[in-house]
């Protein structure tokens, strides 16, 4: 499932489809513990890739793109009530300021990125920090010198600012380019395991390429009830 901003929008702001309320939030997460729903961490979800056989029949992957301070400040609460693991990706280039990438292109209020040591916090409370990219735009409007950049940046000086290895990458706006096949050969030869769109539904690990895995986009008048028990076959 896929994630921007839990909570109220600012003062000075307004509300968009992407601001899950934080009742709403919390609802859903009951929602999971309570259906038998198994919310596994980033790592469980790259080794099922490799080996689908390990993965939970009814697995859910819960991340957030941008990296909002919402979502250190309200989700990973709420996470943490329920035990339950995240995936966070944020683009480098804006961490420690605002969204300036929606200014031109989305109406959307302005709200603060993590800084350095909030996205340390996550990472070392269960929400796997990874990459969205340097820059924050579309992979269709970019040479190829320019997606290898993007690539390149963000893992490096993720990797290098949090001490860890940044296996997974998120497609800003879910755009993976003008040739989705010379992405996944730019990721791959970058170093990532995995790549996710934003929209598409359900990831079928067995079928679907690892670097362009759906997601459930989930916004404000989301009913994920309906959504995941839509995938749940009748008998069960």
């Amino acid at each position: 499932m896929g994630y921007h901003k839990i909570g109220d929008h600012p003062p000075d702001g307004w509300p968009t489809w992407s601001y899950v309320p934080e009742s709403s939030f919390a609802e859903q997460l009951h929602y999971l513990n309570e259906n038998d729903w198994q919310v596994i961490s980033l790592n469980t979800f790259l080794n099922g890739l490799v080996e689908p056989d390990t993965l939970p029949e009814r697995a859910v992957l819960i991340t957030f793109d941008d990296g909002y301070r919402s979502n250190l400040e309200v989700a990973l609460p709420l996470l943490q009530r329920f035990s339950f693991p995240g995936a966070l990706f944020v683009p480098t280039a804006f961490i420690g300021g605002y969204n300036a990438f929606d200014a031109d292109i989305f109406y959307e209020p302005r709200e603060p990125i993590c800084t350095w040591e909030e996205l340390r916090q996550l990472d070392q409370q269960g929400v796997a920090v990874q990459s969205h990219g340097f820059s924050h735009r579309h992979f269709s409007k970019l040479s190829l010198t320019e997606q290898v950049a993007e690539a390149v940046q963000s893992k490096t000086l993720l990797e290098d600012r949090l001490g860890k290895r940044i296996d997974a990458f998120s497609f800003p706006y879910g755009d993976d380019g003008l040739d989705p096949a010379q992405t996944e050969s730019i990721l791959k030869e970058a170093g990532y395991k995995a790549a996710f769109l934003y929209e598409g539904g359900f990831a079928e690990v067995l079928s679907e390429r690892s670097y362009r895995l759906a997601r459930i986009p989930v916004g404000s008048d989301t009913d994920i009830r309906l959504v995941l028990e839509s995938k749940v076959p009748k008998e069960q």
